[in-house]
């Protein structure tokens, strides 16, 4: 079985997910294929779905710990997601190219640019929108949401800058339960870290016990233990292990450090 036949056309199929199944047993870092997730197209949005959302569902791929959403969005210049609400998510969008506009009912309007990040805690409720504001150039982003691990509290909103973010051939934490080390204060049990990584440039990180990590690569080509990961591509890690993460190639990623929620 090659690398890529953990799932197929998105979907589970039989026969060959109880076999994905059995081998992802047993190493315990399971790739999850960008070919794999749910795609959506509707002309003005591109989306590819890493868990289930929407209109996409698998049973297979709801979530991974604290993680539930991660969308892989393109957007349409002068389009976007008007107003909407959520509640008792926390949701941040990661920019990859391109500029996107947040407005919402907490009187909040920013526009963050390529390596920013917009964070939203929608706790007992907020409603907002999502723009593209440029009239000719596309913006590529990763939306993300994760648990709380607190309920129904206020509403609240922030944003880091490209500027802020010094994560050339390191881990950049962008988001922590405790907002340490600058990053953004999450109400989720979640350390998020950003990095790119090119040329001879190594990145190591720790699995520590009672944690499991996911990885998702925004761009670019890298290896991780020797696994060979291209654009798209998610990466569940359930055990404590070293990982050395190296042969990137114009990569970038998202790599988040959770505890092993109950009956997970």
């Amino acid at each position: 079985m090659t690398r890529r036949d953990f799932v197929v056309g998105g979907t589970a199929a039989t026969t060959l997910g109880q076999k994905a199944m059995a081998h992802a047993s047993n190493n315990q870092i399971i790739l999850r294929p960008a070919e794999a997730r749910g795609k959506v197209d509707m002309g003005w949005l591109q989306s590819a779905h890493t868990f289930s959302f929407g209109s996409y569902f698998d049973p297979q791929h709801l979530q991974f710990e604290a993680l539930r959403v991660i969308n892989d969005d393109r957007v349409a210049p002068g389009q976007g997601f008007p107003m909407h609400g959520h509640d008792n998510f926390e949701i941040f969008s990661y920019i990859l190219d391109g500029q996107l506009e947040h407005k919402d009912s907490m009187g909040n309007g920013s526009v963050v640019s390529k390596g920013g990040v917009q964070y939203m805690s929608a706790g007992t409720g907020v409603r907002h929108s999502e723009f593209n504001p440029s009239s000719t150039d596309a913006v590529s982003f990763l939306q993300v949401w994760l648990l709380p691990n607190v309920r129904d509290e206020a509403p609240s909103y922030d944003v880091l800058s490209a500027e802020d973010i010094d994560k050339d051939g390191k881990l950049a934490l962008i988001l922590s339960p405790d907002g340490r080390d600058g990053s953004l204060r999450v109400k989720s049990d979640a350390d998020v870290y950003a990095a790119t990584l090119d040329g001879d440039q190594k990145v190591g990180f720790d699995v520590r016990e009672g944690r499991r990590v996911w990885m998702q690569l925004a761009r670019g080509n890298m290896s991780v233990n020797g696994e060979a990961l291209r654009r798209g591509d998610g990466l569940a890690i359930k055990t404590p292990q070293a990982l050395s993460i190296t042969q990137g190639e114009d990569a970038e990623f998202l790599l988040f450090d959770m505890p092993i929620l109950e009956n997970s």
